[in-house]
């Protein structure tokens, strides 16, 4: 008791003369701290005594050569240690350990060390409560609380819409935030909550809240949003169906509203008719036909004024082809074909023959054996389309335009070529039998029958070509020995005929011409026998006369 005292007193005298400091250090809630005194200050041989306390008291000291002492103090008995640089270890620190420790140390005098503790807790992720699911537009609700626990110093926390942070305006925005303390840990929570007038735009809103803290990173909440209502302001028809439309089609229109909740039911109004549609906001059209062209209106049920409409317009084609199936002809004669068209708009028309496209449409002023074919015209407007055919046939008996001859490739070979057109398609009946018989392609009514024949003498050959409308034929001289016959019995007659034409025509010019000269022989003899004779001579004249007259008459008969 005497040494103590002693230490008392000692203590007490020289505390005029300390050298004292305050430093800090910080601990993580729960973990294990170190907290340093002020070795280095002083020479371990002078040291005589070492403690550390608090504001409550001691708690644990050490003399020079001695282990430490752990005071009976209930905080800090079983949680503290001693380091061998004297620096104080307290395990599992709480908030109750938040404060200032002092490290005494005395020697050759005394020296106090003071470091403030402080205690720092991680905030818990943020949650949300109180969460609104409806609101209404321009009134001021809450929409959310956001809480976080367990924090020290405590957590600030800010509101996010779409990512944008919000702040308090009195009016649209309202944000309050509350800190509480827990009476046993210590530790903080902080809430906050958030109140907003909403707008139409805030329907697909999302809002979250963020959390942050000195000794964490920040962490955000889960987004959420809210449902938004406000009254109908405007009503809008649609033609969901896709169009052009066309006789025959359905069309379906969709009534919509601007409001949320979206009304139930729509008033529709086809052809001036008021339908009421329950539980739906469509309204089917089928089998659309031309007089469903107009004007189509909906409504609100519960507020008729307010309404909307939409022009449906149908399409219609009718083509009528005055000819269709099969149509028999006669070469030469003349058709007329016509198109009678009734649509809804301009229409375009086209033309092919046989799938080939035509510049223009058909005409038929003379029918040729070419015109035969498949016709059909393709009429179109809007989303319509319509396709009018005929098949036209071009009939006529056979006529051979030409029978020839020529030479082969040998000298004994005469090749027989038989050409002509009808349709049906002629069949070719030779008069004689010969070799390399074949046909060209049957084309626009023509075709080229061919044969290869050896004659041995002159012989008349004839080709025939018969269909059911009727038969032609023709022949031809052929010789073994004139290769350059070409022409048929039929126009060997015409030169024979134009032969004797000419023949009567020369043998009629010279009786003529002889005629002629007799005329002019008896008009002469007239005119020398009367003209020259005097009265008294004798009638035969002289002698002399009648020589030169006999001259004359032989000279003039020899011509």
């Amino acid at each position: 008791m005497h040494w103590a005292a002693l230490l008392t007193c000692f203590l007490t005298v020289s505390l005029v003369n300390q050298v004292s400091s305050l430093e800090t250090a910080s601990a993580n809630y729960g973990e294990n701290v170190t907290i340093p005194c002020i070795k280095g200050l002083v020479n371990e041989e002078d040291l005589m005594i070492i403690k550390w306390r608090y504001d409550k008291g001691d708690i644990l000291k050490k003399r020079k050569d001695k282990n430490a002492e752990i005071t009976d103090d209930v905080n800090y008995k079983t949680r503290v240690s001693l380091k061998d640089d004297f620096s104080l270890v307290i395990s599992k620190v709480t908030m109750d350990d938040q404060r200032i420790f002092s490290c005494m140390v005395s020697s050759t005098d005394i020296l106090e060390y003071k470091v403030q503790l402080a205690i720092y807790k991680a905030p818990s992720p943020p949650q949300i409560t109180e969460q609104a699911t409806v609101m209404e537009i321009g009134k001021l609700t809450r929409v959310a609380e956001c809480r976080t626990e367990g924090a020290n110093p405590a957590a600030n926390i800010t509101w996010f819409k779409n990512k944008t942070p919000l702040a308090s305006d009195g009016t649209a925005i309202k944000i309050s935030q509350a800190v509480d303390v827990d009476s046993v840990t210590k530790l903080s929570a902080t809430t906050s909550k958030l109140e907003y007038a909403a707008v139409k735009d805030d329907v697909d809103a999302k809002f979250n809240c963020r959390v942050q803290h000195a000794r964490s990173a920040d962490i955000e909440s889960s987004p959420i949003s809210f449902t938004v209502n406000y009254p109908t302001e405007k009503v809008s028809l649609q033609v969901v169906s896709q169009g052009p439309f066309k006789e025959g089609d359905n069309v379906t229109l969709k009534c919509t509203a601007d409001g949320n909740p979206p009304p139930p039911s729509y008033n529709f109004y086809i052809k001036g008719e008021k339908k009421t549609v329950e539980n739906s906001n469509t309204y089917t059209l089928r089998n659309i036909t031309r007089d469903d062209t107009g004007e189509y209106k909906c409504s609100l049920v519960d507020g008729e004024d307010m309404v909307d409409s939409a022009q449906i317009t149908v399409d219609y084609l009718e083509v009528v082809l005055s000819s269709t199936g099969k149509i028999n002809k006669k070469v030469g004669e003349s058709f007329e074909i016509t198109l009678d068209i009734e649509g809804s708009g301009t229409t375009q028309t086209s033309w092919k023959k046989d799938n080939v496209k035509l510049e223009k449409a058909p005409k038929f002023d003379k029918l040729k054996y070419s015109d035969s074919g498949v016709y059909g015209c393709v009429v179109s407007t809007g989303g319509l389309k319509k396709t009018q055919t005929f098949e036209l046939i071009v009939e006529g008996a056979p006529v051979i335009k030409s029978l020839i001859n020529r030479k082969g490739d040998g000298t004994i070979y005469k090749v027989l070529i038989c050409e002509g057109e009808g349709s049906p398609r002629p069949t070719v009946q030779w008069s004689i039998n010969g070799t390399n018989v074949d046909e060209t392609a049957y084309v626009d009514g023509k075709i080229t029958y061919r044969m290869t024949i050896v004659p041995k003498g002159n012989l008349t050959v004839s080709c025939t070509f018969s269909n059911d409308l009727g038969t032609d034929i023709k022949s031809i001289n052929v010789s073994a020995f004139n290769d350059d016959m070409t022409i048929g019995k039929q126009d060997m007659k015409q030169e024979q005929s134009e032969q004797t034409t000419m023949v009567v025509g020369i043998v009629v010019g010279v009786l003529l011409a002889a005629l002629a000269v007799g005329l002019a022989y008896w008009l002469y003899l007239k005119k020398f026998r009367t003209g020259t004779w005097k009265t008294g001579e004798k009638e035969d004249g002289s002698a002399e006369e009648s020589k030169k007259l006999e001259e004359n008459q032989s000279q003039k008969a020899d011509v």
